[in-house]
């Protein structure tokens, strides 16, 4: 795959929606800020032209891949906007991976610079220079061979950039094998969206509208497609935007009150978090600016739903989709009361097929694998051949991985993910379901179940359960709450308590970490 540079001569009127647009428009109104920065439009666009122009001295040049690594802050978003000055692409990667992790993904994706925020990143100069990655900025240190990223903001540009859309690679987490580079937004020098891809891009936009008035606060990491795309938009809408570095549940109150926040993006680990809080704890804090919260990466339980509806009103937006595939369904809060449990109906362009083990679609209402097709499905991993058929057939759908069904009225219901299927004596048993029921017990804060191996059934459901602060329960409860809501195949067959279930960058639990010490020494895997 190979990269076309994009022209940043400048216009005599800048695009609308653009940093440049705001930035003549409103230059002295606060554009974003975090915990130690404020920047207004015209300070922004300042700093990404002063920091583009720095790096192109460097030797960076249009079309190079160009590597980031740091906290939720508000650098990145200057940063994003100066690669996308320079016609470059994105990396996106999670800081807390290890230098050989980074390894990989540097010299798959061939990065020519290196941007981070480590307090001291000369651990990772073996890698570096491993990679070849020759240009390389630090955030936080002084150090030689590595420019300093206040220095090169400080200046102004003498030349006029126009900023373009920046192109990001994310790398799959995956649970088998290396992780796979996915390219988000296009080459630089791509051929114009479709008619399809530009009708699909504005009804993500409608499901969730914002203007200028907005202040959409951002702590989650810049590793996956969600905080970036939450950047974009609110670039366009001309929309402040507020960042934190890390999610601490009354920190985020606090902020919401005192920056006027009306719209934030979590996973449901964040929503179980403030769920915790008590009534006294979260009464402190004026949260009337809110009027819109999104969740997505997993669904949310029905407890939790139920304080956030009764705490915030209606206001919670469930959604569904994949780094690979795009955004593919929208749950709106009133459809909540009508669908609880599902993650909504299609955006424009979206099909989707509930599919049995030989491929074929099955009825309305049945359960089956759920493959979709997008305006902006991948055909090939960064750097990688082609999509084999099992994962992109002939019609263009991709396999999600994920089962699930869909009703008569278009909503489409997760009921768990493929690999996390239980077969439990020749019987599928889906954990998500089981999870649901034990959340229904008030001393549990989250739970995670995964199949294990058994002489007679072939595997059965174990429950890792982490339990509230000081709280105190018996596996006989636990036992006995399922007995209540599920059929008796269905129920753990044990229980363990854990201090802290393992989770990624993004709140998901690693199940892979629970159930893979199980089935170590087992003579199958499944």
């Amino acid at each position: 795959m190979t990269f076309s540079p994009k022209s940043t001569e400048p216009t005599s009127q800048p695009r609308e929606g653009s940093v440049e647009y705001w930035a003549r428009r409103k230059p002295d109104v606060r554009a974003l800020s975090d915990e130690h920065i404020s920047l207004t439009w015209g300070e922004f666009d300042q700093q990404a032209n002063a920091l583009a122009e720095g790096l192109a001295e460097a030797g960076v040049k249009a079309g190079d891949v160009i590597a980031v690594r740091t906290l939720t802050r508000a650098e990145w978003v200057v940063i994003q906007t100066a690669i996308g000055k320079l016609g470059c692409v994105l990396l996106g990667l999670n800081w807390r991976q290890t230098p050989a992790e980074l390894e990989y993904m540097l010299s798959n994706s061939g990065a020519a610079a290196f941007i981070c925020d480590d307090a001291d990143p000369t651990a990772l100069s073996p890698t570096l220079d491993k990679c070849g990655v020759k240009v390389r900025v630090s955030i936080e240190s002084r150090l030689d061979e590595w420019l300093r990223y206040g220095d090169l903001v400080k200046g102004r540009a003498t030349a006029q950039f126009t900023a373009g859309d920046t192109p990001l690679i994310i790398y799959t987490s995956g649970t088998t094998g290396r992780p796979k580079g996915v390219l988000m937004g296009g080459l630089p020098g791509a051929s114009l969206p479709t008619p399809e891809q530009v009708e699909y891009s504005r009804s993500i936009m409608a499901a969730m509208p914002k203007g200028e008035s907005d202040v959409a606060l951002i702590n989650m990491p810049f590793s996956h497609g969600s905080a970036p795309a939450q950047v974009r938009r609110a670039i366009q809408t001309g929309g402040r935007l507020v960042m934190r570095r890390s999610f601490d549940p009354v920190d985020l109150l606090r902020t919401i009150a005192e920056e006027g926040v009306t719209a934030w993006v979590g996973v449901p680990t964040m929503l179980n978090r403030l769920s915790m809080l008590s009534r006294d704890v979260v009464e402190q804090f004026d949260l009337r600016s809110l009027h819109s919260i999104q969740v997505g990466g997993a669904p949310t339980n029905s407890v939790t739903r139920n304080w956030v509806t009764k705490t915030l009103g209606e206001i919670l937006h469930e959604g569904y989709g994949s780094t690979e595939t795009g955004m593919l369904t929208h749950l709106l809060p009133q459809d909540l009361r009508k669908k609880p449990g599902s993650c909504g109906r299609a955006f424009d362009h979206v099909r989707i097929e509930i599919r049995d083990e030989h491929g074929a679609p099955v009825a309305t209402g049945d359960v089956g694998e759920i493959w979709v097709k997008t305006p902006v499905i991948i055909r090939q991993y960064h750097n990688g051949p082609p999509l084999a058929d099992d994962t992109l057939d002939a019609g263009g759908y991709f396999r999600t991985g994920d089962v699930g069904y869909l009703d008569a009225d278009g909503f489409l219901f997760i009921t768990d993910r493929l690999k996390d299927m239980i077969v439990s004596g020749g019987v599928n048993v889906y954990p998500a379901e089981i999870e649901q029921a034990i959340h229904r017990h008030p001393a549990v804060q989250d739970v995670a179940v995964v199949g294990v191996p058994h002489a007679d059934f072939g595997e059965v459901g174990k429950a890792f359960i982490e339990l509230k602060v000081g709280a105190k329960v018996a596996a006989d409860e636990i036992i006995d709450i399922c007995k209540q809501h599920l059929a008796g195949y269905k129920i753990p067959k044990t229980v363990e308590f854990v201090e802290e279930l393992p989770r990624n960058a993004m709140g998901k639990i690693l199940k892979r970490e629970l159930r893979s010490p199980h089935w170590k020494h087992a003579e199958r895997q499944v």
